[in-house]
């Protein structure tokens, strides 16, 4: 089974960036361990500032992957563009959400990207990438 994570604008400075609300773990650091708990999958990583790219990368592996985590970012707030690269694969989605998007600035609780995924988790911090893996697992 493949799976793609997919991380948008500012999640490269994870571990640094606002660790009040981000924590204090990179990204580099926390998929190593998703690679170690789900050995039997080939997951692979991609991170990127750049909206472009990463509906580039949607339609790369959207199908011919099993599953693909995504977490836009703030472009879950704003990308009209990214949604429809979501609609237009067949390769089931799951949005992550480190923080809880409806606890933090107004404008941060509408996803224009959560409608055309199979399910949004948001606000149980990194541990959200694992269980997006297992909801993808179970079909």
């Amino acid at each position: 089974m493949k799976i793609q994570i997919i991380n948008g604008p500012n999640l490269n400075l994870l571990g640094v960036r606002e660790p009040g609300i981000y924590g204090n773990t990179g990204f580099d650091e926390y998929i190593k361990q998703l690679r170690d708990i789900y050995s039997i999958l080939e997951i692979d990583y991609f991170q990127s500032n750049v909206e472009g790219e990463l509906i580039n990368k949607l339609h790369e592996v959207g199908f011919s992957y099993d599953g693909i985590v995504i977490n836009a970012g703030g472009y879950t707030h704003t990308s009209v563009a990214i949604a429809d690269a979501i609609a237009a694969i067949k390769t089931p989605v799951v949005e992550v959400h480190i923080s809880n998007i409806y606890a933090r600035e107004e404008y941060r609780h509408v996803s224009l990207t959560g409608k055309n995924c199979k399910g949004v988790l948001t606000g149980f911090g990194m541990d959200g990438y694992r269980l997006a893996i297992e909801s993808l697992l179970k079909g």
